[in-house]
């Protein structure tokens, strides 16, 4: 076992958690009833728990650790930027370089005239920008009904009012009163469960079709935007057919509505790109980062809005919004540094054309195991679903997410982060996973799935 640092012993921090720490996402007394895992440090793609078990990271956290755990670099610019200038905000009439460092930073790597940055916290308050920024230009152009933003089902924008109403998960959707006015949403481009007879090709079309009939009926006097990850992360890595972003291009350029690239997921590399609308040939309006911009080792998120509707809303008069944290000198710094190291360390190149391919021909190989019925990767996205049935595509017979959650745990059981979208098994590891580190994430995905198996076919379930 190796050092750790010193600390309570782990039931005592497990009964603390439980009586003070709300967890996101989580049944609180189950939580408590089982006692949570608790991660002590990291480094590389390698995380080290309480116990001193070491567990394989194949989410990168929560999709952000792009350039991996430990790096001494984002530390020392943390602390040298907290000596220099802690906090300041960029409200009354101020501003400061480590904001208008990275802003001209992120125009620099953003696409096309994509060349202006509001800065926020995260994904999701960034995505509460968008909603008032869309309806604010709309406003501001003359044209005040354009006040609708349409969006997918099984999307994820967030968790905020705004971003889980612009997001599509029913589970969300059925606490809090949500969605609030004025989103609506179309179905996903998901072929796999939703695609029946059709072939890939001819359901991507008519999925995205579904976006102009929408448009119809809600009206195009009273659309502002479509929404949309290039990739779907948190539905289940849902990579969509090839004819579907550009039908979906066409409609937005078509019916004079903005087009919202989703990027806190697929940006600063993920994909084989800067970002996934360059992976997947999407011109947006405007896209929302977070996560990869800073790795997650601090707060931070944007908007990465074009010129046309920057200089419009610059034109009229003040915009009534912003968050405390808007471009946090510390969040600004440690993230100009985590694109250094993207950049220099060719971290895109390895997703692109270094560990990514090995990655993919490994990963789909896993499509031959009885469990799994497909598998799939999108540079270091990957996916696998799990079904009784390869041939008719068939869910389980128990409720959805019931294999998953049986998989997920024998994952984690066997030291391997690998999280569960209903009956879908997920991954988006660090951007510097190595040809090693793919093999030992297939050695314990495949043992994962092994036990699955085994525990189904005991459980009755395998049908």
């Amino acid at each position: 076992m190796n050092m750790i640092t010193n600390h309570l012993p782990t039931a005592e921090l497990q009964a603390i958690d439980a009586a003070h720490h709300m967890h996101p996402f989580t049944d609180g007394a189950e939580l408590a009833a089982k006692g949570a895992r608790i991660i002590t440090r990291a480094k590389g793609v390698t995380l080290t728990d309480s116990e001193g078990e070491e567990i394989l990271d194949g989410m990168a956290g929560l999709w952000c650790v792009n350039v991996g755990y430990g790096r001494e670099e984002l530390a020392d610019v943390a602390a040298r930027q907290m000596r220099e200038l802690p906090y300041y905000n960029t409200f009354f009439q101020t501003s400061h370089v480590p904001a208008i460092a990275l802003a001209q930073k992120i125009a620099e790597l953003a696409p096309g005239d994509l060349n202006h940055v509001f800065f926020a916290s995260g994904g999701s308050d960034a995505n509460d920008t968008n909603l008032r920024l869309v309806r604010h230009y709309w406003a501001a152009k003359g044209k005040p009904s354009k006040t609708v933003v349409i969006s997918r089902t099984n999307a994820y924008h967030g968790s905020t009012m705004a971003g889980a109403s612009l997001g599509g998960m029913g589970g969300m959707h059925a606490q809090g009163g949500l969605p609030i006015p004025g989103i609506v949403h179309i179905n996903q481009p998901h072929w796999y469960a939703e695609g029946g007879e059709m072939s890939p090709e001819e359901f991507g079309l008519a999925r995205a079709r579904e976006l102009e009939a929408k448009i119809a009926e809600v009206g195009e006097d009273n659309v502002a935007a479509f929404i949309a990850e290039p990739i779907q992360g948190a539905g289940g890595v849902i990579i969509p057919p090839e004819t579907y972003w550009p039908e979906i291009q066409r409609i937005c350029d078509a019916h004079e509505i903005l087009l919202i690239a989703d990027e806190v997921i697929c940006g600063f590399g993920r994909t084989g790109n800067w970002f996934g609308s360059q992976t997947l040939g999407i011109r947006p309006d405007i896209m929302t980062v977070a996560k990869g911009l800073s790795s997650g080792y601090v707060p931070i998120g944007a908007s990465i809005v074009c010129d046309e509707v920057a200089e419009t809303v610059a034109k009229a008069g003040d915009f009534n919004h912003g968050y405390t944290y808007s471009g946090h000198p510390v969040s600004c710094a440690v993230a100009l540094e985590n694109l250094r190291i993207i950049e220099e360390e060719k971290l895109i190149e390895n997703v692109a054309t270094g560990t990514g391919p090995y990655l993919k021909e490994k990963w789909e190989q896993l499509a031959d195991h009885p469990l799994v019925g497909e598998a799939h990767t999108r540079g270091f996205m990957g996916t696998l679903a799990l079904t009784p049935d390869k041939a008719r595509r068939a869910q389980f017979e128990a409720s959805e997410g019931t294999v998953g959650l049986i998989c997920r745990g024998h994952c984690f059981q066997g030291n391997l982060v690998m999280r569960h979208v209903g009956d879908r098994m997920i991954i988006a590891p660090p951007l510097i996973f190595q040809k090693s580190d793919v093999d030992l994430l297939i050695e314990r995905a495949v043992k994962a799935l092994d036990l699955t198996l085994a525990e189904i076919k005991d459980k009755g379930l395998y049908k």
